[in-house]
């Protein structure tokens, strides 16, 4: 199997695919899904034969002694990232989602503010308004087409209601990798207002070419506030198995923690325990690497056939697979510039509006695909803005 074999994935119940139809009006027969973030490849060959090993067993009980899996998250981040991890620092959520649902359940009240610097993944604010809280997005100021951190208008903007900060590192939609100078800026904001620090950092392995990711948790003074949430789903394609890790160093902050996944009955699946094992290995590292070489690759055409298109800018992207697009330059309504890319071109993506302040002229394309797929995508594009060039 290589990165470039097709996988049709329509009518296997897949959300991508499945739902662009009734959701985006994008046609199921002829068009191209490139919203929700997962790829079009197949996981890594560990994993598929962990799940062979599974499926030959036959059995499919609740899963028990997790030391395996713990020594595999530590080795991984020791490997991958120069983080030593305590295993008995680890939580297993139902992916990060539900991790970022557990941390605002255990360490905030109704009404509470939660802070948010947008635009950023979606996901944040539904689950933050669902519990009752109040979003305060923090706004990221777009400069040169990067993202930069504005922490003299953020502190002015705290109001002393505010109790969690939700850090995107690295950042979705907007694929920066934070500098180690802005997450010591980061930490020293959280001290300043007093907020948990909730790092989700589901992307960290996924790194163009010379940008590498420090983990939050190598940043000093903030032990005593700081979630880390990391996961194997993103970065191994396995985003259904539903399985992510909540470490918290902190010992106060983790009897907080433990007490409502307590009180909530959480246990882990075990399928996602087997692939996750199997994942972050010798073999799972080096499927990885080969990866980011073929994403990278995927960018290169994608950035340049978009940016050919006057008045589209695809923003450079140092990290995910999530392709970022500036449509200002259109002069077009939203309405309009996404109307050519959903109709004209038959590409179901994200609306930038859903990723908060910041959003509104951008939409949101996911390029883990085969190249073929990537490289039409972009010929579909010209040829809807055809009337630009």
């Amino acid at each position: 199997m290589t990165f470039d074999d097709p996988i049709d994935r329509r009518g296997t119940h897949c959300v991508k695919w499945d739902m662009m139809e009734p959701i985006y009006g994008v046609p199921r027969d002829d068009g191209i899904a490139m919203w929700v973030a997962d790829m079009e490849f197949r996981a890594a060959p560990p994993i598929q034969d962990a799940l062979r090993r599974m499926l030959d067993h036959g059995v499919y009980g609740y899963f028990g002694d997790d030391g395996p899996y713990l020594d595999a998250i530590r080795w991984w981040m020791a490997e991958r990232h120069g983080w030593a991890v305590d295993p008995g620092h680890v939580f297993t959520t139902h992916g990060l989602v539900n991790g970022t649902a557990l941390c605002i359940d255990a360490f905030t009240q109704a009404g509470d503010g939660v802070v948010l610097m947008t635009p950023v993944y979606h996901a944040f604010a539904r689950v933050i308004h669902a519990a009752g809280r109040q979003v305060v997005e923090c706004e990221l100021r777009l400069q040169d087409g990067r993202y930069e951190m504005d922490f003299d208008a953020w502190d002015a903007q705290m109001t002393g209601n505010e109790r969690m900060l939700i850090l995107c590192s690295p950042h979705n939609p907007g694929g920066r990798v934070w500098t180690r100078a802005e997450l010591q800026a980061v930490a020293a904001f959280a001290r300043r207002h007093e907020l948990i620090l909730v790092s989700d950092e589901i992307h960290h392995d996924l790194l163009m070419p010379g940008k590498p990711h420090t983990p939050m948790a190598l940043i000093d003074g903030v032990e005593d506030r700081l979630v880390m949430m990391t996961a194997a789903t993103k970065t191994f394609n396995i985003a259904g198995a539903h399985v992510g890790n909540v470490i918290i160093a902190d010992a106060d902050l983790r009897a907080r923690f433990a007490a409502r996944m307590a009180a909530l009955g959480m246990s882990p699946n075990s399928f996602g325990l087997h692939m996750a094992t199997a994942a972050y290995s010798p073999d799972g590292a080096e499927w990885v690497d080969a990866l980011r070489v073929y994403l990278d690759g995927n960018r290169q055409v994608f950035d340049a056939g978009v940016n050919a298109i006057p008045g589209l800018r695809s923003i450079p992207l140092e990290s995910t697979y999530l392709a970022w697009v500036d449509c200002a330059g259109t002069g077009m309504e939203r309405a309009e510039f996404t109307a050519r890319v959903e109709q004209g071109a038959r590409i179901a993506v994200n609306h930038g509006p859903s990723f908060g302040k910041g959003g509104a002229d951008f939409l949101r394309f996911n390029i883990a695909a085969p190249r073929a797929q990537v490289a039409e995508a972009v010929a579909r594009l010209q040829q809807a803005f055809a009337d630009l060039q």
